[in-house]
This record gives structure tokens, C-alpha cells and sequence, in this order.
């Protein structure tokens, strides 16, 4: 299993602490935020020009974009920076809305020649379900899938997301998408709100032994949006995952 850790920072002092401490605390990679990138779209050089502690560990690009003319040249841009950082994925999250949901015919015709561009390019397009987005639900990552081009777009699992949708067997789901999952975010949820791992609702031990029933080497990443301290959260969330 090869893990990563992904966090909102706070500020510059706190993005150097990340990118600085995460393989030091015990992590392969780092799935970046769409701030820690996005300075650079226009020029993707200079990622690693600026930050060059990243060289070899940038696992993937997280990415919210609606499929409009701008999100889609935002998804392009995201391609070339990932391509820059040799990073696995480009995750995308899309913010199209829920109307869009209706459509995930076209979505998935979309997104199949944007994941087809992506692996030209050297990288894999991953798409994260997300609350309120238009692949939410179970019904709704099995349209996508059913009409997506084989080998072209990923499944990024979100546990607080799935559970934050109204789906409480999070085991169940990693069982019935292993053929498509390629990347995890593990994270917790309780009372309305992302909490500290291991704090809410989630059933990391049943997630862990599916996660062993499907075969997966993938990614494993800690997506820690509580707000908890950013070192701690690094050795807390990495040893949770470890001992489940």
C-alpha cells in the first residue's frame, strides 16, 4: 500500500511544514490541494521550482471544476502541471451542481476523452464523488461507470463523502467499484463535519479489510480537513490507517 497525506494549509509557514514533514513522518506522497498548485497553471515548471522538497513526491492533484469551457481549460492546465510533477492522478471534483446529474451520460463522454488526453500526457484522470455533486450517490457512480470508456477514468473514493451522502455501507461501495477505484480518501465524519480520524462515525477497520478483499495497491490517502494541527494530524491519521 502506498500512502499520501492531503491537507488545506493554513498558510505559507504551514504548506512548507507539509511539504517538508510528510514523507519525514512516514508518508510515499503528498495529494495536493488546488492552492498549493494553482500559482503555477499558467507554468508548470515552476511547481517544483518553487517547492523543490516535492521532486518525486507528488502522488496526484486535487482539482474542483465544473465542465464548462473554463473548468475544462482549468482540468487541461491541472494535466500539464501533474505531467511536470510526475503525479499518478489528477482528482477531480465536479462542481458542475446537481442539475448536472441528469446528464452523466454526456459527463461520462466527457470526462472519457479528458482521461484519455490525461494518460497521453502521463497521468490518470480520477473522479472523486463528492455531497452535492453530480456523481453523489451509489445509482449515480453506477450510471457514470456503465458509460464511461473502459481504462480512461478512475474512482476516487472519499469515506466522510460517501457517509456525508446518506451511504453508510462504505465497505459495500469499495467491494462493488474495485474494478474501478484507484484512489482512496480516507476521512471521517461526525455530526455534520469532517472530524479527526478515528473520532467519528467511520468503520475504518471494516473500509481497511475491504480495501484487502479487493486487492488494492493503490493509494491510500489521508485527506485530513478537521482542522486538527498539521503535524499531529500527519502522525495520527498515518498511524490510524496503519493499525486498522
Amino acid at each position: 500500500m502506498k500512502y499520501a497525506f492531503s491537507k488545506p494549509a493554513k498558510d505559507e509557514a504551514d504548506r512548507r511544514l507539509i511539504f517538508e514533514r510528510c514523507r519525514a513522518c512516514g508518508y510515499d506522497g503528498l495529494q495536493l490541494k488546488g492552492n498549493d498548485y494553482q500559482p503555477f497553471l499558467d507554468r508548470p515548471v515552476g511547481l517544483l521550482e518553487t517547492w523543490p522538497q516535492l521532486r518525486g513526491g507528488v502522488s496526484g492533484l486535487i482539482l474542483g471544476a465544473a465542465l464548462d469551457d473554463a473548468g475544462i481549460a482549468r482540468i487541461r492546465k491541472t494535466f500539464a502541471v501533474a505531467r511536470e510533477a510526475s503525479a499518478d492522478l489528477v482528482i477531480l471534483c465536479d462542481s458542475s451542481g446537481r442539475s448536472a446529474s441528469t446528464n452523466l451520460k454526456r459527463t461520462a463522454a466527457l470526462l472519457s476523452e479528458l482521461g484519455a488526453e490525461a494518460k497521453r500526457l502521463g497521468t490518470k484522470l480520477s473522479l472523486h464523488h463528492h455531497h452535492n455533486h453530480p456523481v453523489m450517490t451509489r445509482d449515480e457512480m453506477r450510471t457514470f461507470f456503465k458509460a464511461v470508456k473502459p481504462g480512461t477514468v478512475g474512482l476516487t473514493i472519499d469515506t466522510a463523502h460517501l457517509i456525508k451522502s446518506g451511504i453508510d455501507d462504505v465497505a459495500g461501495v469499495i467491494r462493488e467499484f474495485a474494478g474501478v477505484v484507484d484512489n482512496f480518501h480516507i476521512k471521517d465524519y461526525a455530526n455534520g463535519e469532517f472530524v479527526p480520524l478515528g473520532t467519528g462515525v467511520l468503520d475504518l477497520k471494516a473500509v481497511a479489510s475491504a480495501i484487502r478483499d479487493i486487492g488494492y495497491h493503490g493509494w491510500l490517502c489521508a485527506d485530513e480537513e478537521s482542522g486538527q494541527d498539521s503535524e499531529r494530524s500527519m502522525r495520527t491519521c498515518l498511524e490510524a490507517m496503519r493499525n486498522s
